[in-house]
């Protein structure tokens, strides 16, 4: 167990963390989720890092790193669904697709091939980061700002929601996109298991 799979790990761990303090309803605790959502965060690039850096990558390693981003990334947009943040059909387009990711890597890892995440599939995770950062931005901005009299019509009205459901529509539309690109360029994996 090297340190770059204790860090894989740790951003597991982290992932349920960060959905208690989220869905506490105190500005205080808001500050801490997203604390603990940006340390899990790092915690991906510093491992991915260490482990080219020292030459320690191992199955382990490949098939959790990427497993561990998933899970922090649903647990964030599971915890914005609950707060109604964002519409729960977007999201489940987005988890049953990396379910099913998820399971043609297993397979094709029992046959010895690794399917690396594509370039686009970078872009995904990359995009899902970004709306997640900017959700929990507001979040706090709002549970702040609102207490101190500041109504502003983005806390009051649905027109954050509106730009929020244009923003996941990205990944998810990435989300679609990048899995059928997989399941075409691994269609022999599918196959062999068929037969």
């Amino acid at each position: 167990m090297n340190l770059p799979n204790k860090l894989t790990i740790a951003r597991i761990i982290l992932a349920p963390v960060f959905m208690i303090f989220i869905l506490t309803n105190n500005t205080y605790s808001h500050y801490f989720a997203t604390f603990i959502f940006i340390v899990a965060s790092l915690t991906d690039l510093y491992d991915g890092y260490l482990a080219r850096k020292t030459g320690v990558i191992t199955g382990f390693g490949k098939f959790m790193d990427p497993l561990a981003d998933k899970i922090l990334v649903f647990t964030a947009f599971v915890s914005f669904v609950a707060l109604g943040y964002v519409k729960t059909w977007m999201i489940l387009v987005m988890i049953l697709r990396d379910f099913l990711m998820t399971g043609l890597r297993s397979l094709a890892a029992y046959k010895g091939v690794v399917i690396m995440p594509s370039l686009l599939a970078q872009w995904k995770t990359g995009s899902q980061m970004t709306v997640i950062i900017i959700i929990l931005l507001y979040i706090n901005l709002k549970s702040t700002l609102l207490p101190l009299g500041y109504n502003w019509s983005i806390f009051t009205t649905h027109s954050a929601l509106r730009a929020f459901d244009v923003m996941v529509f990205v990944p998810m539309l990435l989300s679609v996109v990048t899995g059928l690109d997989y399941l075409v360029k691994n269609a022999f994996v599918l196959k062999g298991v068929l037969k």
